[in-house]
């Protein structure tokens, strides 16, 4: 039974998370309190309350009756895989992002039927016959996909099922059993803070706006503090669901990134009509007071990144957090080893947006993404 590992990017704005998700369907509920206030029914075109913050996706079926699919990219991606096998399969995850949060690599792996036995790490794109005719033929009326018609044609064939904002980016052929989770040595995260007066416009989706004046060199300061073995129970969100609350940090820095005018755009070429070109040029007398050309701050852009075993719910977002409120002085630095100890929720800093977050790369004995 061939198995396959996907590395799958996306853009999480748009999508209720990674893991697929099948509440109740509120239209039903919505109905059902029509009918006992005596109205007889939903009127056509209205959406219920709890239907206006949904992500849905046309043509995703829950698997139970009087529920409702939502738009996950577990369930967008698995529907395009089991348009292209042409059998039921199931995509699992190495890391159940929430809503907002990106990836530029998650991995999806799934079995499938075909003819021929998986064999290892074999990601080679065999070859048909002279013509096109041969394996590919052969089996191309049955279900599942064999290793003899590549994991290339694969990657062409799921993406082309994909909506805009998620791709598959590699497609290969795995051991039989590979598990995404259990064999997950390391994961990299990173989450970006926009620092300025002024919203960014082109990033708006992939950054979280901070108006604060941040120090950087508190915040490298402070970053190093997370490296190591920590119980870091005051960096996860309430109902983690874990055993254990002892994690590995790798690595955790913060750093600038060089040329934001690439994200916001460099406003200092255009030629200014009827006066002086350039930034902040006097190009009229207005009300006596002069009047001067105003442009709007392109601002800073700071990363944080972090790697490491494994991390608990919202762990990076809260550490991100806390960095932030280093970087405005509300919390001291020097302050972060006593900060982790405690254990205390309450003494870290809180849970930024999920905007900003974006799962960067996960890493396997067999090689690092």
């Amino acid at each position: 039974m061939p198995t396959y590992r996907l590395t799958i990017a996306y853009d999480g704005t748009d999508f209720a998370g990674w893991q697929k998700q099948e509440p109740p369907d509120p239209w039903l509920a919505a109905a059902a309190r029509a009918g006992e206030a005596g109205s007889g029914g939903v009127p056509a075109g209205s959406i219920p309350r709890e239907a206006k913050s949904m992500k849905l996706e046309p043509g995703l079926v829950a698997g139970k009756p009087g529920r409702i699919a939502l738009r996950t990219v577990q369930a967008v991606v698995e529907r395009a895989v089991r348009e292209v096998v042409r059998e039921p399969v199931r995509l699992k995850g190495a890391s159940r992002t929430d809503a907002g949060v990106h990836a530029r690599c998650q991995m999806g792996v799934f079995a499938c039927s075909g003819d021929e036995p998986a064999k290892g790490n074999d990601t080679a794109v065999r070859p048909t016959a002279p013509g096109g005719v041969g394996d590919e033929e052969d089996s191309r009326g049955k279900g599942g996909w064999p290793l003899s018609r590549g994991a290339g044609r694969l990657l062409m064939a799921v993406n082309s099922r994909l909506p805009d904002d998620v791709q598959v980016v590699r497609a290969e052929a795995v051991e039989r059993g590979f598990d995404p989770i259990l064999d997950c040595v390391g994961k990299g995260y990173s989450y970006t803070l926009w620092v300025g007066m002024h919203r960014p416009l082109w990033a708006r989706r992939h950054v979280h706006h901070t108006w604060a004046k941040l120090d950087l060199g508190a915040m490298q300061q402070a970053a190093a503090c997370f490296v190591g073995t920590h119980d870091f129970a005051g960096f996860a969100a309430a109902g983690h669901g874990r055993q254990t609350t002892v994690r590995e940090v790798f690595a955790c820095q913060v750093r600038e990134i060089e040329k934001p005018e690439l994200w916001h755009g460099d406003h200092s070429r255009g030629v200014l009509a009827g006066g002086a070109g350039g930034v902040g040029g006097v190009v009229g007398e207005g009300d006596g007071r002069g009047t001067t050309v105003a442009v709007a701050d392109p601002g800073r852009l700071l990363r944080v990144e972090v790697s490491g075993s494994g991390f608990l719910y919202n762990m990076v977002r809260i550490i991100a957090g806390t960095l932030h409120d280093v970087g405005r002085g509300r919390i001291d630095a020097a302050a972060l080893p006593e900060i982790i100890a405690s254990r205390e929720r309450k003494r870290a800093g809180p849970t930024l947006p999920a905007k900003g977050l974006c799962l960067e790369w996960v890493a396997y004995p067999d090689s690092c993404a």
